[in-house]
């Protein structure tokens, strides 16, 4: 196993203005299951490469068990890297694939066969051995190319995207083979995905990058439930966040959150807060998950922490179903049980938002503010 430490690293391209990776700044421990989430191009996979040594390090260092690596080939990182595209060389067996950087650094042979057929047996690609690459799926060439990486033995496991040729079903199984086989070789994985989903499924701990620069660093749950910025709470789950804009007005000793057709009466707990940052009387963004909303067919009650609007869609989903409704003022989702929801589409609903489920943004920052 081995530790990663990133301190202060930027990553600036000559043809390019601004930073790629700007300031990444954190340590991964022994055994952990890192995973890099962005949109493209917020460089989750330049810091990778980076990790990997195939790119240079612009500012800042890399250090893997206490070691920095800024300067040291890629060969003597003691790191394995899998790539999205598998990189299998096709004329050679799955066993010759899997054994081929073993050979390059000279490893005995009956060491050598041990190590592929131990790789083999975990990732139950056994009866391939003798395949070619091109007679295998892709799910089976994925397993090859984890087989080529764990024989290596290495202090930390980069993954780049490994996934993201797969269709959807297959995608499911290998996520699951992936955490199932962190958990038997009990090594570092730092894991790059542009998808949420595999995110919030596979890491201990997610990292979350736009534009290069870390939005927030915690555990799936931290940051699903409590993400530090708009951007982070749009960004992970699925449907994203709703948000809607409004405004701040103290009424007596009550503090609410209003729109032109909404009125919410703000906790006492968050109350507070708002009102020690100076945000009495000013525009706020309330944020609110799917989930945490409540939809029902349209009624004459209205007022307080309600609003109406217009089923555009209902997206069923098995055991849920997602119902998109519109106003002047408002896009919402709200996630509902699919079995007692009667309303159809082009009909209007009644959103309800409990005030314990909301969370307020700065407009101007678009940061946390409770």
């Amino acid at each position: 196993m081995g530790s990663v430490s990133f301190r202060h690293v930027r990553k600036k391209y000559p043809s390019e203005r601004r930073y790629s990776v700007h300031d990444f700044h954190m340590e991964v421990s022994d055994g952990e299951f890192l995973v890099l989430v962005g949109p493209s191009g917020c460089g989750k996979s330049t810091l990778l490469r980076m990790l990997a040594g195939l790119e240079d390090i612009t500012e800042g260092e890399m250090y893997i068990s206490g070691r920095m690596i800024n300067y040291v080939s890629p060969k003597d990182r003691n790191i394995a890297m899998v790539f999205q595209n598998y990189a299998l060389y096709p004329h050679m067996t799955v066993y010759e694939n899997i054994a081929f950087g073993l050979r390059l650094r000279k490893v005995a042979k009956h060491e050598l066969h041990q190590r592929v057929s131990r790789a083999a047996k975990v990732l139950e690609i056994e009866n391939h051995l003798g395949k070619l690459p091109a007679r295998l799926s892709g799910g089976q060439r994925q397993r090859v190319a984890l087989g080529r990486a764990i024989v290596r033995e290495p202090e930390v496991f980069l993954m780049d995207e490994p996934l993201s040729n797969l269709d959807a079903k297959l995608r499911v199984q290998m996520r699951e083979e992936i955490t199932r086989l962190h958990r038997k070789l009990q090594s570092t994985f730092i894991y790059v995905t542009h998808d949420q989903i595999e995110a919030m499924t596979m890491g201990t701990r997610i990292v979350v990058m736009k534009e290069g620069i870390i939005q927030q660093i915690g555990t799936p749950r931290e940051i699903y439930n409590e993400p530090r910025n708009m951007f982070v709470g749009g960004f992970i789950g699925t449907p994203p966040m709703n948000f809607v804009q409004g405004r701040l007005h103290k009424n007596g000793d009550r503090l609410y959150f209003d729109t032109k057709r909404y009125s919410l009466a703000v906790l006492e707990s968050k109350r507070k807060m708002l009102e020690n940052k100076g945000f009495c009387n000013k525009a706020v963004v309330l944020g609110v998950r799917a989930e945490k909303a409540e939809c029902s067919a349209e009624d004459t009650r209205g007022g307080e922490s309600s609003f109406q609007g217009k089923i555009d869609r209902i997206e069923f989903m098995g055991s849920d179903a997602y119902v998109q409704l519109f106003n002047e003022d408002h896009h919402f989702i709200v996630r509902v049980d699919p079995h007692s929801f009667s309303c159809r589409e082009g009909e209007k609903a009644t959103i309800r938002i409990p005030p314990e489920n909301v969370h307020f943004f700065d407009p101007q920052t678009e940061e946390l503010i409770c």
